[in-house]
């Protein structure tokens, strides 16, 4: 399995044909932003669509983002749209985005990267820990989960 940058893939078609495949709403939004060319404009520049893959098929994925569907707030950056097609739930491979995201935090010297998500029991897996609730983009509430970088 490889965790790689969908910005960075010369298989951009193939992967968003993947992501088309999630049967989530915000994976259908994430396809949207990225087949409009409008991913920057709502997430922030410098943002990241990253994939769990393995050979042609698409087990996860996630944003690193600098934006998600907490704003305006002063939080930074976020992991949003975290998916993993149902067929692959329950081994963990969310750890390998998490992974992925943890680098990427430390080269940025990112002390906290933030998740806006109304599971209870998910993130707490993988080291996150409760923080408050706050309204997302259309006014909803959402748990927001901190994980510290070290």
């Amino acid at each position: 399995m490889n965790v790689i940058n969908f910005f960075e893939s010369n298989r951009q078609d193939h992967w968003l044909k993947e992501i088309a495949k999630s049967d989530w709403d915000a994976g259908a939004f994430l396809h949207e932003l990225l087949s409009k060319g409008t991913f920057f404009d709502v997430v922030g520049e410098g943002s990241r669509v990253l994939l769990l893959t393995d050979g042609e098929e698409l087990i996860s994925f996630c944003t690193y983002a600098q934006k998600d569907d907490i704003q305006p707030t002063e939080l930074t950056p976020w992991m949003g749209f975290v998916y993993t097609f149902p067929k692959h739930r329950g081994n963990r491979y969310v750890g390998l985005l998490f992974e992925e995201v943890e680098r990427l935090a430390k080269q940025e010297h990112i002390a906290k990267v933030y998740i806006s998500t109304n599971h209870i029991g998910l993130y707490e897996k993988y080291g996150c820990e409760y923080s408050t609730q706050m309204k997302d983009m259309n006014g909803e509430s959402s748990r927001i989960y901190v994980k510290r970088i070290e």
